[in-house]
């Protein structure tokens, strides 16, 4: 077998992957320098920490990738997976050399040997059903001399996966090093479990107009300054566009209605008479040849039908005609072809089985009288109502649906064993029974019956006539042509025009999905050419259509703009002077002042705690709890400058939350989720000091 199927035929692929090229070097030798030293060829598709890494390399692995990742992921998405890991490899692979990390024979042995992919495979054991590491090696030995192309796909992992293993060596030193004193855990505990109530007064920020409060151009330079990391910037565009949509015209819905309406009445051609849908004589034949919907012979309830038609389809006699009809983007005619009164049964029934009777369970153990002197009592049960059927199944029934309270579904006729498919189909809805099957005594109740229909429906898809495409070429050409030559801006000529321009912001270089267009790699890589510059128009072919569009905007890397981050700044700012004139208005004045000059109501909150410094009716203020817990019952702050508003508050009550012997278990949490966190945190801040050039937009 060859190696790959092996493996993927694995639960644990990851692990046994790893596993195998750990110990893989010791046959092929792969793992030398020769094997591990990169050849720079063609041109670099990024440069990350001074190692270039070429695009011929990179163009290989998407490849790869794409083939692993099928159909169900766009282009965009295999390339910026690719990449992720690329910068992951190469910014891990600086802190392998620096630290030295390696992995030694003794190590693969080990970790092969104690993994239950390889120990517990029958095919890696020796007679004695134990983990052999030579019939492994062996294995890999015969794939290389007789399966050289298996064997070649093998070692195209092999540099992932001695990355991935190095990675796992990598974080669990880093693991390694995390830790919590038992202090921690006290302090862990206490934030979650010190409660406190207050009295407060809020005079929320709201209250004064964001219009009377006046932030300079100035003022926002000065904060930009200030917090330089909060206004860091990619590359990105913005762009407007006009959709003109590939859709039908009035005239080629009336197109379609009139050939659905030729089709259901026999014609004469060259003196041959051609039957039409009403009275063809091989109804799936004509839906062959004439319907963009087939011939379905599954007999169907109302529900399954379009909501919409459903009572009119239902009321059909066998031979009637419906339609035509629009549903959705068809026209349809639909013809009555048969129909099944109470075709659909669902019940719901008790098993009372017998030791031998067919697939009962083991532990059943009563007789075949006993079983029906059991079940004649349920069904008196059931009958008398005083417990719900599904109840008595419950609690009673021997039959897998027991957990469902008896509950069987709904089934047509032939689904069930003869005798219990007889009193489905016998009795009327609410009826309780017994039956004896091979199975059991079953008790039955006739929960609901539904009519069932086999319907033959011609249906035509409503689509863009080829004329209809041509005219929106003309338009959305004549409106690129308009956009460029006139003196009007792009929205008012699309205003005139009563199209609508949709305005998209700040897309990034590597974006591909964009508002209202989807998949447009084209439009981005246009937006972001050297020679693109704002204020150009450009008309692209799009999905079903075509979008015109005018790039308005561009943002260089680094530091935002006062105007770019007005948006972010404005708020804060405004909050600030907010609070600066709440405050200025209150100072001096007790809680019950602040309400009443304020027109705002005290309140009271309970059993706050610093790990959930949320106030009922306020949201969250961790500054305003923290506070908070820094005073004794009794005193009363000054005035806080909350998230929301401007608080005032007294300590109600102050409840220290029981000591406990030993704190080790909080400890222990407070470990478990630093180590959770490691890895993302670890890669993040690596990320954050590398020097990383991305050309992937010159590429793709």
């Amino acid at each position: 077998m060859a190696i790959l199927e092996n493996i993927r035929k694995r639960t644990t692929v990851l692990i046994l992957i790893i596993g195998l090229a750990l110990f893989a070097f010791v046959i092929s030798g792969i793992f030398s320098a020769d094997g591990m030293s990169g050849v720079k060829t063609g041109t670099t598709v990024a440069e990350i920490n001074g190692k270039d890494i070429s695009i011929d390399k990179f163009r290989r692995e998407v490849e790869a990738a794409s083939n692993r990742f099928g159909a169900g992921a766009t282009s965009m998405q295999v390339v910026n997976s690719v990449w992720d890991q690329e910068v992951k490899n190469a910014i891990l692979s600086d802190e392998f050399d620096d630290l030295g990390i390696s992995i030694e024979q003794d190590q693969i042995i080990n970790f092969i040997a104690s993994n239950p992919g390889f120990s517990q495979n029958p095919q890696y054991q020796n007679e004695n059903g134990v983990f052999d590491e030579y019939i492994f090696k062996e294995f890999i030995s015969t794939l290389k001399t007789e399966n050289p192309a298996q064997y070649a796909l093998w070692l195209q992992q092999e540099q992932a996966i001695m990355q991935a293993a190095k990675e796992q060596t990598y974080f669990n030193l880093v693991k390694a090093g995390l830790g919590a004193t038992l202090k921690e855990g006290e302090l862990d505990y206490k934030l979650a479990n010190d409660k406190i109530d207050i009295k407060y007064v809020r005079v929320p920020y709201t209250s004064i107009a964001d219009s009377s409060v006046a932030v300079s151009k100035d003022e926002i330079a000065a904060y930009i300054k200030d917090h330089e990391e909060d206004f860091k910037q990619e590359k990105a565009r913005d762009f407007q566009f006009v959709y003109f949509e590939e859709k039908p015209s009035l005239e080629d819905e009336k197109a379609v209605e009139a050939k659905v309406v030729s089709l259901l009445n026999d014609k004469v051609e060259y003196n041959d008479t051609i039957l039409g849908f009403r009275n063809t004589k091989n109804i799936e034949e004509f839906l062959d040849r004439n319907s963009d919907l087939k011939y379905d012979t599954i007999y169907k309830t109302k529900n399954v039908l379009s909501p919409k038609f459903a009572d009119t389809l239902m009321a059909l006699n066998i031979g009637d005609i419906y339609g035509p009809y629009r549903d959705g983007n068809y026209f349809k005619v639909t013809k009555m072809m048969d129909k099944k009164k109470d075709g659909n049964v669902k019940a719901s029934h008790i098993l009372v089985a017998w030791e031998g009777a067919e697939r009962a369970n083991p532990e059943v153990k009563r007789t075949k009288e006993e079983a029906k002197k059991r079940a004649e009592e349920l069904l008196k049960d059931a009958k008398k109502g005083d417990v719900e059927f599904s109840v008595l199944a419950r609690d009673n029934s021997d039959g897998p649906s027991a957990s469902r309270g008896g509950d069987l579904g709904y089934s047509q006729q032939g689904r069930m064993t003869p005798k219990f498919d007889e009193f489905m189909f016998s009795n009327n809805v609410g009826t309780i029974g017994m039956v004896e099957t091979e199975f059991g005594f079953h008790i039955v109740k006739i929960d609901d019956k539904q009519d069932l229909v086999r319907v033959a429906t011609l249906a035509r898809a409503i689509e863009a006539s080829e004329a209809t495409i041509n005219s929106l070429f003309t338009e959305a050409t004549q409106f690129e042509s308009d956009a460029k030559d006139s003196d009007k801006t792009f929205l008012e000529l699309s205003k005139e025009k009563k199209y609508v321009a949709r305005p998209v912001n700040k897309i990034k270089a590597m974006d591909e999905n964009l508002p209202g267009l989807a998949a447009q790699r084209a439009i981005v890589q246009w937006a972001f050419n050297d020679d693109s510059e704002v204020g150009d128009i450009k008309r692209f072919p799009v999905n079903n259509g075509y979008a015109v569009v005018q790039l308005t905007g561009k943002y260089k890397e680094g530091l935002m703009s006062v105007e770019d981050a007005s948006f972010m700044v404005l708020p804060k700012l405004r909050k600030e002077k907010k609070a600066a004139q709440i405050i200025a208005a209150n100072k001096g004045k007790s809680i019950d002042a602040i309400a009443k000059d304020n027109n705002v109501s005290a309140s009271t909150a309970s059993a706050l705690t610093m790990k959930s410094p949320t106030i009922p009716g306020a949201g969250r203020e961790p500054f305003v709890v923290g506070s908070a817990f820094g005073l004794n019952q009794g005193d009363t702050s000054g005035l806080l400058e909350g998230e929301t508003g401007v608080f005032m508050l007294t300590v109600t009550k102050k409840e220290e939350a029981p000591k406990l012997d030993n704190y080790s278990t909080y400890a222990n949490m407070v470990q478990t989720t630093a180590m959770q966190r490691a890895n993302s945190a670890v890669l993040n801040a690596l990320k954050k000091s590398a020097e990383i050039e991305d050309n992937r937009a010159m590429f793709y």
